[in-house]
């Protein structure tokens, strides 16, 4: 069996570059049209493109400048036609009130290849929570 990983780690990269410069339109492009995407901010699940690209939008709106989005421990499983990643991502920048911030996520990634392309079908994002504070887990944290 042919291992697609690269392509996987490619279309994953492309997803952070696009968030990095927020580039909304080219983040899309990393998604199928059946998208489910679970995210910590209301509604928790996004259906769809035109759910997922909204709540794409809302997330760039909370920032002044670039993202920086920083992957960590990347792993990707791959097979002729479907693909599952899961990683870290150090999200941090300036917040449009002015406040710089940096907070760790999570991210498990399932990916479908169709017609020699891999596009992203689901996403969950989840904050990893201190049990003992109940707070997030900040970069010093870590």
């Amino acid at each position: 069996m042919v291992s697609h990983e690269s392509d996987v780690r490619a279309l994953l990269e492309g997803r952070v570059d696009a968030s990095r410069s927020k580039d909304v339109d080219r983040l899309m492009s990393h998604y199928s049209d059946d998208i489910v995407y679970y995210d910590v901010v209301p509604p928790l699940r996004f259906t769809g493109h035109e759910e997922v690209r909204g709540n794409f939008v809302r997330w760039f709106d909370e920032y002044d400048g670039p993202i920086s989005l920083e992957t960590r421990d990347l792993t990707v499983v791959s097979g002729e036609e479907v693909a599952f990643a899961h990683m870290l991502h150090l999200d941090s920048g300036t917040r449009k009130n002015g406040l710089r911030t940096a907070i760790w996520v999570r991210s498990s990634v399932c990916c479908r290849r169709s017609n020699g392309r891999w596009l992203i079908t689901h996403e969950h994002i989840s904050v990893p929570v201190d049990p003992e504070n109940l707070r997030a887990w900040f970069p010093s944290d870590m």
